[in-house]
């Protein structure tokens, strides 16, 4: 692609801001709009005021490609949608989007994921040790903590100690962020899950979780995305990889160990300063990094953390304290509402704690996103019946 300078960014959050500042320092890029839905007059907190706007189509006629980091699914795919029908190619750090409309985006337009964020980072990671002759079996997430119930205020506590928000900050904790970007990199990079929710092994070493993962994508017969808890590990992404049994002996000089399976860490995921080189990868052309596929096999289900009565309003299911998220196969679970496109959602059923929730369970507002999944679900059933 050429001619990629002016860049537009969607959202005013963590990642909005902390890119803008980032691209200040790139002297090939310049921000020229940042659209945002808040009171241009509230966002104080934003590092330049100067590029902000309420209006998309100032954002795209100002803009050669569009980042988007909002973090809101609904919202997103309404901006990216009219972005792409401009022919502006896309960058996104929004696992949630992807998951929920990026597969139907996808037969739009340009867009991929960014480097920064550990699917990003797993799909360069595998792009390098595929090139050295590896062969993935696992796709590596490694996750701290897990708590699928936090309260309101551990979550207001650290929220404020970390400096993002309450919906954030409650979406790591409860699972639903991890459980969100595996499922995109399962369908990104061809590979499956091992069951409902992933594994998600417990392991104080690295090498001896991923594994333990990769003896379960042995037995299992096709590569798998998951995820370690490691309260101990770096905050980055690992690939569990298999090589020519030639290489044993230079592999294990090469300190990777005595196979046959080999772990490939990488021990960082740096957010938004990485988004620089998956634009400069768009801009030099170099094509997507990672996107959802045209056809995934995979969804984010929204599982009820607690009694959920009728006329109960859910404000937002990601981040939320009524609902969280589980990957799972779409095949298995057709009637299950992806936990993106809850949202303004009004609950019709009584719903039991851990109980999935279906679409006849609750009643959405219309939007393009839900349209964009209705679309993904017609190709599904149109596939399933040739």
């Amino acid at each position: 692609m050429q001619n990629i300078r002016r860049i537009g960014v969607v959202g005013t959050g963590f990642i909005a801001n902390g890119l803008v500042m980032a691209l200040e320092k790139q002297s090939e890029f310049i921000v020229s709009k940042v659209l945002t839905r808040r009171n241009l007059q509230n966002c104080l907190d934003f590092h330049n005021q100067d590029l902000l706007t309420n209006s998309m189509d100032e954002l795209i006629f100002h803009s050669d490609l569009v980042v988007e980091c909002s973090g809101d699914a609904i919202y997103g795919t309404a901006v990216l949608h009219k972005a792409m029908a401009a022919s502006l190619p896309v960058v996104t750090m929004d696992a949630e989007l992807q998951v929920t409309s990026g597969s139907y985006l996808a037969g739009r337009g340009f867009i991929t994921e960014a480097e920064g964020d550990q699917p990003g980072c797993l799909a360069s990671l595998r792009e390098n040790v595929m090139q050295m002759g590896f062969t993935p079996s696992v796709y590596g997430n490694i996750k701290g903590f897990l708590n699928l119930a936090p309260t309101l205020e551990e979550m207001r506590y650290w929220s404020q100690k970390s400096g993002i928000s309450l919906e954030m900050v409650t979406s790591f904790t409860d699972g639903t962020k991890v459980q969100i970007e595996q499922a995109l990199v399962a369908n990104g990079l061809g590979a499956g899950i091992a069951q409902p929710g992933l594994l998600g092994i417990a392991s104080e070493d690295v090498n001896a979780g991923a594994n333990l993962l990769a003896l379960e994508a042995k037995r299992l017969g096709f590569p798998i995305s998951d995820y370690i808890i490691s309260p101990k590990a770096p905050p980055g992404v690992f690939i569990a990889a298999w090589h020519d049994e030639r290489q044993k002996d230079a592999l294990a000089y090469f300190k990777l160990g005595k196979g046959p399976s080999y772990t490939l860490l990488q021990t960082y995921h740096l957010c938004h300063l990485e988004i620089i080189k998956t634009i400069r990868r768009v801009a030099q052309g170099g094509g997507v990094l990672l996107n959802n596929s045209l056809l995934p096999s995979i969804s984010v289900a929204a599982i009820a953390k607690r009694p959920l009565v009728p006329g109960h309003t859910i404000k937002k299911g990601i981040g939320s304290f009524d609902v969280r998220g589980i990957a799972v196969t779409i095949i298995d679970n057709p009637q299950h509402i992806p936990i993106g496109l809850l949202a303004e959602a009004t609950v019709k059923n009584h719903i039991e704690p851990g109980q999935q929730i279906h679409f006849s369970d609750v009643d959405i507002p219309e939007s393009l996103a839900l349209k964009a999944w209705m679309d993904i679900m017609q190709k599904q059933r149109n596939k399933a019946a040739k």
